[in-house]
C-alpha cells in the first residue's frame, strides 16, 4: 500500500514562492512506469491538475501553470516536490500529491496571503 504525505508551509506571501514536498512510503519514487502528480482544489473550485514527473525524470505540466510550476525528485529521500512560482491568492488551495489517481496524500492547505 502506497502512502504519501504532503508537507510546506501553510501560509505563503505573494509574490514569493510556493514550494511542496510529497513524502512516498510503502513503494519506490524510482519504479519504473509510475507517474507522480500535484494536483489542487481552490476554495468552491473543482480539481486542476498541476503536473506530473515519471520515475525517468520526465515532466508533464498544465499549460496554465507551466511558467510558474517545477516538479522534481530526490530518489535518496522518496520523495517528490512542487514549487510555484510568484504566487497570488488564486493560488490559495489544499494541494495533493498522488501518484496516478490511485492514491493521494490527504492534502495540505496553502493559503496565500500578506
Amino acid at each position: 500500500q502506497v502512502h504519501l504525505q504532503e508537507s510546506g508551509p501553510g501560509l505563503v506571501k505573494p509574490s514569493q514562492t510556493l514550494a511542496l514536498t510529497c513524502t512516498v512510503s510503502g513503494g519506490s519514487i524510482t519504479t519504473s512506469g509510475y507517474s507522480w502528480n500535484w494536483i489542487r482544489q481552490p476554495p468552491g473550485k473543482g480539481l486542476e491538475w498541476m503536473g506530473a514527473i515519471t520515475s525517468d525524470g520526465s515532466t508533464y505540466y498544465n499549460p496554465s501553470l507551466e511558467s510558474r510550476t517545477s516538479i522534481s525528485t530526490s530518489a535518496s529521500k522518496n520523495q517528490f516536490s512542487l514549487q510555484l512560482s510568484s504566487v497570488t491568492p488564486d493560488d490559495t488551495a489544499v494541494y495533493y500529491c498522488t501518484l496516478y489517481d490511485a492514491y493521494w496524500g490527504q492534502g495540505t492547505q496553502v493559503t496565500v496571503s500578506s
